[in-house]
């Protein structure tokens, strides 16, 4: 049976960061869309909202963790799996992510294994 292709919303302000996580997903089979900051993440998400968003932490306009506090509150909002993908790595940053409800936590820099293994942790594969 053919599965519906998931979507995954990439939000980081470097375009660099951007592409490579949209080469390993789309290896994986997701649909990508791609925003630079949590303002534009949210106006994406208004529109259509995406199975994942791979979220950065420090972003200018809107950082990560505004964004996910207000994604949660949206219409739908709590469906998407959400990923941090940052430098930050404190116990309070993770602990501030997940409580904010992050479903996981990548550490940069990453590679296609790990974003690979914490979608599947997800239930996103």
């Amino acid at each position: 049976m053919e599965h519906a292709v998931k979507t995954c919303l990439v939000v980081d302000d470097s375009r660099v960061i951007r592409k490579v996580a949209r080469r390993v997903l789309e290896d994986i089979g997701f649909e990508i869309a791609e925003a630079a900051d949590g303002m534009e993440a949210l106006a994406w998400c208004r529109a259509a909202m995406p199975d994942a968003v791979l979220l950065d932490w420090n972003m200018p306009v809107m950082n990560g963790i505004e964004f996910l506090r207000q994604l949660r509150g949206e219409p739908g909002g709590t469906a998407p799996k959400v990923i941090f993908c940052t430098v930050e790595n404190s116990a309070d940053h993770i602990r501030t992510a997940l409580e904010a409800g992050a479903d996981e936590y990548i550490m940069k820099p990453f590679d296609g294994d790990i974003i690979e293994a914490k979608f599947a942790e997800a239930g996103l594969l």
